[in-house]
This record gives C-alpha cells, structure tokens and sequence, in this order.
C-alpha cells in the first residue's frame, strides 16, 4: 500500500474537507482530525487577525519529519497531512489542519493530537497576534511576535 504525506504551507484559504478527502484511503476505518482557528480573544485583549510568517523549506522538512517520526509511533496510520496557513489568518479562519487516516480510530486520534503539539513546538512557523483598538483591557491596539513554545 503506497502511503501519502502531505505537507503543504499556503497563503490561500485551508479547507478541512479538502484535506480531509486528501487521505481518503478503502483501508481506512477513520479519518482523524484537528483545524486550529483564529480565536477573538488572548489575555483579555481584542484579536483582530494573526498574522504567520516560515521559512518553508526548513518548515516543510520539519512537517515531514514530524510525519516520519509519527509513523514510527502509530503503525496503524495510512495517509497523514498537514497544512498551515502563512499571512494574515483573521479571527473564525482556520490557520492550520491536520488530518490522518488509519484503520482504527485511536491510533489516529493520538497521532492527531501528538502531531498538533509537536508542530506547535518544533516547526519554523512564526505567529503575530494583531490586536483591535479600544478592547476590554483599555488597549490601543497593536501586535506582538509570539514565539513557539512548549505546552503548558
């Protein structure tokens, strides 16, 4: 059975359907999935949009090994992508989706959610919270650089 990794950074709009049918496999029992969206609010402060900035080669090489490593992890997976949005992702707009394909559901579900925590962590992908004027907080607006870091 020939496996498929897909790895994609884009500009353009994600669409979790089209992602989703991307790993559509016959031996597949489920398709796992996660879509990270802009939420309106950090820390009390009005999000107006994020703005994603990579360097995509090394992303992309990272996003692949994140793959490679998942499959030595999960043996159950088929096909496994990942797609994140770089530019302007404002809020309800979905900023990044993974989705994973394998013949029972919990191994997909737990490769979904190490591969989601993993990304956030090690890939070269750069995220600025741009804030609204006048939010909750009595601020003027203005954007701060956030840095990947490890989960809580």
């Amino acid at each position: 059975m020939a496996m498929k990794d897909i790895v994609k950074i884009t500009a353009d709009t994600i669409s979790l359907d089209e992602i989703a049918k991307s790993v559509q496999d016959p031996k597949a029992g489920a398709i796992s999935t996660f879509s990270g969206t802009t939420r309106d609010n950090f820390e009390d402060k009005v999000v107006k949009t994020l703005a994603y900035e990579a360097y995509i080669p090394m992303a992309e090489k990272s996003m692949k090994s994140l793959i490679t490593a998942a499959r030595s992890k999960w043996d159950d997976l088929i096909h496994v992508a990942i797609v994140h949005k770089i530019g302007d992702c404002p809020v309800g707009e979905t900023s990044v989706v993974i989705a994973v394909s394998s013949g029972h559901r919990q191994q997909g579900l737990e490769a979904v959610h190490w591969l989601i925590d993993e990304l956030k962590v090690q890939v070269p992908i750069w995220k600025k919270e741009v804030y609204a004027t006048g939010g909750p907080d009595g601020s003027d607006g203005g954007e701060v650089w956030k840095a990947n870091s490890s989960l809580p």
